[in-house]
C-alpha cells in the first residue's frame, strides 16, 4: 500500500500543470472561444514566473507574473478572435509558435539555472495522518492543494450558478443572450482572459513547483495533451481533472 500511494502522490503532482491548463481551456471554450495555443501559453507563464521569482525571489510575484502574462495573451486572442473574427484555429497555433520563440528568447540568459525557492511539499496538519489519503492527497504544494478549490469551484460556478449558466449559453446560443441585452463579446472577453490566465499557471507549475528550473520547451507537448483533456472532459473539470 505505501508504493501504491507514493505512486498515486506522484501522479497527482505531476498532472497538476495538465489540471491548470484544462480546466482554464474549458473556461475558455466554453464562452464560444477555441484557443489551440494552450502549449505557448504555458511556455510563457513558465518562463515569466520563474524569471519573475529568479529575479526577485519572490514565489508569489512569480505567480502573479504568470496570471498576468496568461491574461494579456488572452486578450490579444480575443481581440483577434471575438473582435477582428480572425480564424480561431490559425491564432492559436500562432500562439503555440510565439509562445515556443518568445519563452526561448526570455528564457536564454537563465538557462538551465534552478530556482533557490519553490513550492515545497506541505502536509495538511491531521488530514495528512489519514492511512493512505493523508499521504495520497494532503502532502502536496500549495499550487497542488489551490487545485483542491480551483476544480470544484469551478464545477459549481458553471454549473450551479446564473451566471454559470450565461457562461455556458455563451457557446451554446449567443443570440438568446444577445436578445436578452447581455454583452456577448464583453463576457467572451473577460472569459477568454481568466481562462488563459489559469492556463498560463499550468506553465509556472512546472517552473515553480515540479521542476524548479528554466530550460527550453520545458512543457514538452503537454498543452497539446491538455487541449485533448478538454474534449475528453466533456468540458467539464471534475472530468478534466480525473483525466489528468
Amino acid at each position: 500500500m505505501e508504493a501504491i500511494a507514493s505512486v498515486l502522490a506522484s501522479a497527482i503532482s505531476t498532472s497538476a500543470s495538465l489540471m491548470f491548463a484544462s480546466t482554464g481551456e474549458i473556461l475558455t471554450e466554453r464562452s464560444g472561444t477555441l484557443n489551440l495555443g494552450l502549449e505557448g501559453v504555458m511556455l510563457m507563464g513558465a518562463v515569466m514566473a520563474y524569471t519573475t521569482a529568479y529575479s526577485t525571489q519572490s514565489l508569489a510575484l512569480g505567480i502573479l507574473a504568470a496570471l498576468l502574462v496568461g491574461a494579456l495573451v488572452g486578450l490579444v486572442f480575443a481581440f483577434m478572435t471575438v473582435t477582428l473574427r480572425a480564424n480561431q484555429v490559425v491564432c492559436g497555433l500562432a500562439l503555440v509558435t510565439l509562445g515556443s520563440g518568445l519563452s526561448g528568447f526570455i528564457g536564454k540568459s537563465i538557462g538551465g539555472t534552478t530556482l533557490e525557492i519553490s513550492f515545497g511539499k506541505i502536509a495538511v496538519p491531521i488530514l495528512s495522518d489519514i492511512p493512505f489519503i493523508g499521504q495520497v492527497f494532503f502532502n502536496q504544494d500549495l499550487m497542488v492543494y489551490s487545485l483542491y478549490l480551483l476544480v470544484p469551484l469551478l464545477y459549481f460556478f458553471m454549473f450551479k450558478t446564473g451566471p454559470g449558466l450565461r457562461l455556458r449559453s455563451l457557446g451554446e446560443n449567443p443570440a438568446a443572450l444577445d436578445t436578452a441585452g447581455i454583452r456577448v463579446y464583453l463576457l467572451r472577453y473577460l472569459y477568454a482572459m481568466v481562462g488563459t490566465a489559469i492556463v498560463s499557471l499550468g506553465g509556472a507549475y512546472m517552473t515553480l513547483a515540479f521542476t524548479p528550473t528554466w530550460i527550453d520547451n520545458i512543457t514538452a507537448g503537454n498543452g497539446w495533451i491538455a487541449a485533448a483533456l478538454v474534449i475528453f472532459s466533456f468540458w467539464n473539470p471534475l472530468f478534466a481533472a480525473l483525466g489528468s
